[in-house]
């Protein structure tokens, strides 16, 4: 998270490197119940996210968006930073 927000890795990147960390790799007991909720909420915007504006033109609704992203990367920072 913090690589995308410094802008250090693209939108792109941030979402196949969460995918493969968090939706393949990551055992759903590591987590407790606040994380598992607000990973899974970020996976559905991460596996939704499409950069192509046909995609959010033809297919309304079924895409998000960089900005819609980057607003789910931020609210789920804030609720685990100390």
């Amino acid at each position: 998270m913090e690589q995308y927000l410094l802008n250090k890795i693209s939108a792109r990147v941030f979402c196949d490197e969460f995918y493969y960390c968090y939706d393949l790799e990551l055992s759903p007991d590591a987590l407790n119940d606040q994380e598992q909720k607000a990973f899974a909420e970020l996976s559905i915007v991460a596996n939704r996210f499409s950069e192509f504006k046909e995609d959010h033109e033809n297919y309304p609704s079924t895409y998000f968006t960089e900005n819609d992203l980057r607003e789910k990367i931020m609210q789920t920072r804030k609720k685990f930073k100390i």
